[in-house]
């Protein structure tokens, strides 16, 4: 796993684009995963921080319990559709995964819970030019960044 901090010294541009799609509103989609392996999401604000990204979650949430629980997580940015009459003109969508670590005081379930954000996979898609195709840029831990275009 990586910390944000050392992905976005890394892949400054990659970085980027993916803050300014999570930067459009304030709510982001969690993922997470329940006690019985099944899926959760949750809205959830994130923050991006110059030491790294950050959940912030109200005392004894469900998505908090989960993340305690099994620290695997997706995160996705807010979404807006592609304009029509402009395709290319789009933001795009971006997506993290990662594991959580919880910074605020495990033992106090009446204060707010902060978790700390570990990147295993970052991904960028957007649409290429010519209109018509999706661009999808994505960076692994184990993999370094690829490019694929889906027609």
């Amino acid at each position: 796993m990586t910390s944000w901090t050392e992905f976005a010294a890394d892949q400054p541009e990659l970085a980027g684009r993916v803050r300014r799609c999570f930067a459009i509103r304030k709510h982001s989609t969690l993922a997470t995963l329940r006690r019985d392996g099944s899926p959760r999401i949750s809205g959830t604000e994130v923050e991006f921080a110059d030491d790294g990204i950050y959940l912030g979650m109200m005392p004894g949430s469900m998505k908090a319990l989960d993340l305690r629980r099994d620290a695997r997580l997706a995160l996705h940015c807010p979404t807006e559709d592609t304009p029509e009459h402009d395709p290319g003109s789009w933001l795009g969508e971006a997506k993290i995964a990662g594991r959580a670590t919880e910074v605020s005081n495990p033992a106090r379930l009446d204060e707010a819970h902060r978790f700390v954000i570990e990147v295993l996979e970052v991904v960028h898609t957007t649409v290429g030019t010519p209109a018509g195709h999706l661009v999808i840029d994505s960076w692994h831990g184990e993999r370094g960044v690829q490019r694929r275009e889906r027609r």
